[in-house]
């Protein structure tokens, strides 16, 4: 599990994979980071399709992120906020919680949100920072009360009801969660350790139950559920063969599929073949709880 966790990162790998530039610390610097981070690093559960338990240390995710891959939340904003923090930026992790439709809001710790504060142009403010919502926001957002509209979304930031002195992001209602608490103490890789294995190998879980791969842009949300490829905007389309599917994992969300051997990817497009399937018989294809 690789806890406790190293903070190193290969930066200059890290920017390469977001196509970015060295630069100093600054308000737009991080909003160029932050769309680079989710247009070009997509939230993904392959790992937890293999059956495998992946580590929470932030420099094996950042160096899984600098060689074409991506992950979810402990993975993408755990290595995001390595990242940042090398770069010079003020970066605080926080405990949190997705709400799903049909769930409790409350801090579950089933996701990792971040937050900024110290730039030199406001140095009193804070932004919200997350790169690993898969379809949730493109930039930061103000820690200020009020609706921000980003593309065919709009999200709103206010006051948590569930955690004195915490946030709440809510989500627009096309967005595939309801919305996101998160605490206003620091939190550490390790604490979210348990609830990752749990996410990683629960039957329960939507990471084990459905194969998922989104992608943001600053236009809208690339989804792949599946063999279920959907677009916001925009229609489904269902991938029906190998060829097409893993041309859409390739082209539109940028997973290289020579990063999985012959068996693994025989083995991930049948365990999307089965969900499929169960999908069409009445089963549900409930979206993951982080």
């Amino acid at each position: 599990m690789g806890i406790p966790s190293s903070e190193h990162v290969d930066v200059p790998a890290y920017l390469a994979r977001l196509g970015l530039e060295h630069e100093p610390p600054s308000r737009d610097a991080l909003f160029r980071l932050h769309a680079a981070h989710v247009e070009r690093v997509p939230y993904e559960d392959f790992e937890v399709q293999l059956g495998r338990v992946t580590s929470l240390d932030p420099a094996v995710s950042s160096g899984r992120i600098a060689a074409g891959r991506g992950g979810y939340c402990y993975h993408l904003n755990g290595a995001f906020s390595a990242l940042l923090r090398a770069l010079g930026y003020q970066v605080t992790r926080h405990p949190s919680g997705a709400h799903m439709a049909g769930a409790r809001s409350g801090i579950h710790l089933n996701h990792l949100a971040l937050t900024v504060t110290g730039l030199p142009e406001e140095p009193d403010a804070g932004w919200l920072v997350d790169v690993g919502l898969g379809d949730g926001i493109h930039e930061p957002l103000p820690l200020l009360e009020g609706e921000y509209k980003q593309g065919p979304l709009v999200f709103r930031i206010r006051p948590s009801e569930v955690t004195p002195g915490g946030w709440r992001l809510d989500h627009d209602p096309q967005g595939s969660f309801v919305g996101m608490d998160f605490a206003p103490e620091a939190a550490v890789m390790a604490d979210f350790a348990e609830k990752h294995v749990e996410l990683s190998t629960s039957e329960d879980s939507g990471f084990v139950r459905t194969l998922v791969v989104q992608r943001r842009d600053a236009e809208g949300v690339d989804s792949l559920r599946a063999l279920t490829l959907s677009g916001l905007p925009g229609g489904k389309t269902v991938l029906e063969s190998p060829a097409e599917w893993w041309a859409a994992i390739e082209d539109v969300f940028g997973v290289p599929r020579g990063g999985f051997t012959g068996e693994e990817q025989d083995r991930l497009w049948r365990q999307a073949v089965a969900q499929h399937e169960r999908h069409i018989a009445g089963g549900s294809e409930a979206l993951p709880s982080a």
